[in-house]
Order: structure tokens, then sequence, then C-alpha cells
């Protein structure tokens, strides 16, 4: 029987020089079909995404609905302090360089919070032109959610590093809230080693007791590990093939964290 692609829903993760689509397939060996597609520099995101629409195989099969991961900078608001109307002045007040864009916000339930984070205009105009049914969510959402649920519980307090995009996301949380929250770009080995212990130190950390997790795509990870245990007795590297018990997923050669959690955590 042939699928039914308006029935299905695929996942775009979008950050600022990346593009990688996939979608589910139950009889792909990976249970997903995934297809990263080649940006091409010196043009815009919303006009690389014009040309993949043309080009990516995954995107000429005329999905209608779509799930976007945006990878831009995020501002965490508690849920009872949250106005839908005050969402644009507080965002461009904490982050510059983005009042061109739209302001979205995406809720947090677990978390108690809402995540403020912009997109393109441009770019959301050619998502809303293909896509009648269309969610955007934070790069972060799927991450944030399953380190979370992983650590409820834990009687040591944990501080979590997740490398990306040449970025390092470094957040806590204090039972069902964000503690900490924040990103760093250019994440090389001795930059990230300093921002780790620098926001283990601010938040008052037990350097015997309380963990470090690393997750991602970490620059020389041997290295990594080696100094910062020098400082922090236990820390931990998360691979993504043993947090998810050799799911298939695991296995897709450039597949990111965020997108493995994004499908195995609905």
């Amino acid at each position: 029987m042939p699928i039914n692609y308006l029935s299905q829903r695929i996942t775009l993760r979008i950050s600022y020089n990346s593009l990688t689509l996939a979608v589910p397939n139950g009889d792909s060996e990976s249970q997903i079909d995934f297809e990263p597609y080649i940006v091409k520099s010196g043009i815009s995101m919303a006009a690389n995404l014009r040309g993949a629409f043309k080009e990516a195989e995954l995107l000429t099969r005329g999905y209608s609905h779509a799930t976007v991961l945006i990878d831009s900078p995020v501002i965490l608001v508690p849920v009872e302090e949250f106005r839908e109307d005050d969402k644009d002045l507080l965002y461009n007040h904490s982050i510059t360089g983005h009042q061109q864009d739209l302001v979205v916000s995406t809720v947090l339930p677990d978390e108690n919070a809402v995540a403020l984070y912009s997109i393109n205009k441009d770019l959301k105009l050619v998502l809303d032109d293909h896509f009648p049914d269309l969610r955007i969510r934070p790069l972060m959402y799927s991450v944030w959610n399953h380190m979370h649920q992983s650590g409820y519980g834990s009687q040591w307090r944990r501080l979590y590093g997740y490398f990306h995009d040449n970025k390092l996301e470094i957040f806590s949380f204090d039972k069902n809230r964000f503690r900490y929250c924040n990103t760093f770009d250019n994440a090389r080995l001795r930059d990230a080693i300093y921002y780790l212990l620098y926001v283990w130190n601010q938040l008052g950390f037990d350097a015997r007791r309380d963990e470090l997790h690393l997750s991602g795509r970490l620059p020389e990870p041997e290295q990594m590990t080696t100094i910062l245990k020098r400082y922090v007795q236990k820390v931990y590297v998360h691979s993504a093939t043993a947090a998810f018990n050799r799911a298939p997923i695991t296995r897709i050669k450039g597949i990111q964290l965020d997108m493995i959690t994004h499908f195995l955590n609905k």
C-alpha cells in the first residue's frame, strides 16, 4: 500500500548554517527517513529552504504537517509570570539583533516555564506556504525534557552540558523548574571547560557529590573529561546509543541528540 504523505508529519531541524529533515518510517531499518540538506553559504536560510523544496527528496513528497526545531536564542519565563502581550518587548530587551524576527512562545509544562525564541520572518513565510499544519519548537525542547525526566528524583544536583552546532547549552533543574539555562557560542575545548566550571561554581555545586552530565558533540571528549575530573569528581559523558538502549535511530550517521530525543521521547 502506498504511503499517504499527507497524513505524516515531517521534522525540519534548522540552525544557523544547517538544515536536516526527518520523517518516521516503520519499514526503514532506522525507523525514520533522514536527510541532511547541504546549505549554500552566502544566501539566507529562507532562500536555502526554497531551494530544498525543489531539491531535497523528503520535501518533494508534499507533506502537509511539519514540526520545525529552531535553533535561536532562548529566554525562559516562569509560567505564572508570562504574558503573551509582553513577549516581544521582553525578548528584544533581553536578546539583541532579532528585532526584525518573529518572537515565538512554547510552553514547557514539565519545567513550569515558557520558552521565548525567534524565527526569521522570511523563513516563516516559506514554511507557512508549504505546511498548512505547522508546529514550531525550540531546538532544545526535547533535550530539556529528556534530561529533566532522567534526572528527576536524583539525590544529588546535576549540571548538564549539551554540545551542538559549535555551541554549548548549560542548564540545571531544581525539581520541576529550571535553576539555570544559558547558551555559550564558539565552545572550543578550553572555553567549554571554563564555562562549565564557572557555572558549576556560580551555582555552588559540590565537587565531590554533585554531578556533571555531558552529551552531544564534545570537542576532544577524552581530554575534556580528564581536565574536568581535576575539579569535579562525578563527570559523565552520555552516548545516545547507550541512553536509548541501541535504538536504531541512534545509529544514523550525523543525527543530533536533539532530533533523537524529539522522535523517541514522544
